[in-house]
């Protein structure tokens, strides 16, 4: 798996390392990293990041910044 791969846990469907689609990430209020995006099948998923995973998913083009 790819560093700049995002993955979530599907609260739903009770799925483990689904694919993170048109994910967007952001900052949260207290300086942590959030992405948020859908599955394809329209669940939303959301899962929290690193500095370092979100700035090398935003980089590889993964995922929009929204700062």
């Amino acid at each position: 798996m790819s560093d700049a791969t995002l993955t979530a846990y599907n609260v739903k469907t009770k799925e483990k390392n689904v694919p993170i689609q048109d994910a967007v990430i952001s900052k949260t209020a207290k300086g942590g990293y959030i992405a948020k995006g859908n599955d394809g099948k329209g669940n939303k998923l959301t899962a929290l990041l690193g500095e370092a995973k979100a700035l090398a998913a935003i980089k590889a083009g993964v995922a929009k910044q929204d700062w």
